[in-house]
């Protein structure tokens, strides 16, 4: 007898529910770390997601016959990037299921009908409903463990998303390298004279310096990645709610920034992976948890893996071996006494951007560690697909 499924549209007596059905699904996984509860809430929460202003964003969970969950997903479409694309573009994430095209395609049907409402004519998949360094793509080599706020999946999802009809949109990288080996001699040779110029200076960052250090992420960001397809550019308090964010787990040690001439040109962010300390807590950061992650990031240095979060080089300043100084100064602190990290990920490179590939490969001399795929559905099923176009 065929399975029977039906949809239940997630409201607030179901929240729990759609956060932990994947502890169920993963339980035997011992590769998978469980995020942050509020790390997913405040996706949902219009209050706290900007991008309510401009959009929309629904959940489902999928229920068998014995009203047990067997899936879930969320749609969600923003004006504002849903028109940059050759079609209005809309999105799935947070796509969990058991091992059943019937019931991927159930909820796939959901999403798209939903969206299609909404006036969008394709959607991307798995990604998130905010930035693409949380919660983005679907795992398709390398399943080790997940890093903070990046997603883990079965290797069947892929086949999930490609039988319903999602073709590979493009690829994100991660790269590893061991911390210990050091940045590569093509690196050194050409850091060496940058590091002689006095017109450039590298900085490690500092909190006293907070409004200066906002400001210049700001000017290097829009710079170097407001002109990739999909990137919006940041305004001010952005890029200082954006620090704020991220200075519970920042160690000063691991963020570079690079100036020429002391206008900012190049900045290297990476931070402790919280993971491995929060894999216990399941999804909870009370009083108690808070806690433990301060002892363990400060004291007691469970996280010996820094996670590249962004890397970025005005365009002027590209291929003048800004990039390779910027690396050496970042390994300076590395040589220092009780320097604890031993690993470096490199999150977030896509297929799209050969320079940044071309950078890390021949300067950090880290090598592809996983792979995700950004998979992308065209409504209209006789319209041509096309990956995304490469920059640089």
């Amino acid at each position: 007898m065929a399975k029977r499924f039906f949809l239940e549209e997630v409201t607030g007596n179901l929240e729990r529910e759609f956060l932990n059905f994947p502890d169920g699904l993963y339980k035997k996984e011992k590769r998978r770390i469980r995020p942050l509860d509020d790390e997913i809430i405040r996706v949902f929460d219009p209050k706290r997601n900007k991008l309510f202003r401009s959009g929309e964003a629904v959940r489902w969970l999928l229920k068998n016959e014995s009203n047990k969950t067997v899936g879930r997903i969320a749609a969600f479409y923003n004006k504002r990037t849903a028109n940059k694309h050759e079609q209005p573009t809309g999105g799935v994430g947070f796509f969990d299921c058991i091992d059943n095209q019937k019931a991927a395609n159930m909820l796939f049907d959901a999403a798209k009908d939903w969206l299609r409402s909404k006036g969008m004519e394709a959607m991307d998949g798995p990604v998130n409903f905010g930035d693409r360094d949380s919660f983005w793509g679907c795992l398709k080599e390398g399943f080790y463990e997940n890093t903070f706020n990046m997603p883990y999946n079965f290797p069947y999802y892929n086949e999930l998303f490609e039988n319903y009809g999602f073709k590979n949109y493009f690829n994100q990288y991660v790269y590893y390298k061991k911390i210990s080996e050091g940045a590569s001699e093509v690196a050194h040779v050409k850091a060496s004279r940058i590091l002689k110029n006095p017109d450039y200076h590298f900085d490690t960052f500092r909190w006293k310096r907070f409004e200066q250090y906002a400001g210049d992420f700001l000017t290097i960001y829009n710079n170097a990645w407001a002109r990739f397809p999909g990137v919006s550019a940041m305004r001010l308090p952005q890029a200082k709610a954006l620090l704020h964010a991220l200075k519970p787990v920042i160690d000063e040690r691991a963020v570079v920034f690079g100036y020429y001439k002391n206008e900012p040109v190049a900045f290297f962010i990476m931070i402790p992976d919280i993971n491995q300390i929060i894999r216990k807590f399941n999804g909870k950061l009370n009083w108690l948890n808070k806690i433990r992650l301060y002892l363990g990031l400060k004291v007691f240095h469970k996280s010996n893996r820094l996670l590249g979060l962004i890397f970025g080089v005005v365009p002027e300043y590209q291929g003048k071996a800004v990039e390779s100084a910027i690396i050496l100064r970042f390994e300076d602190e590395t040589k220092k006494p009780n320097f604890p990290y031993i690993h470096l990920e490199m999150n977030w490179i896509g297929d799209f951007n050969p320079a940044m590939i071309k950078m890390v490969e021949l300067n950090v001399e880290a090598r592809i560690y996983k792979t995700y795929v950004t998979y992308r559905y065209l409504f209209d099923r006789t319209k041509e697909f096309k990956r995304i176009r490469k920059v640089g």
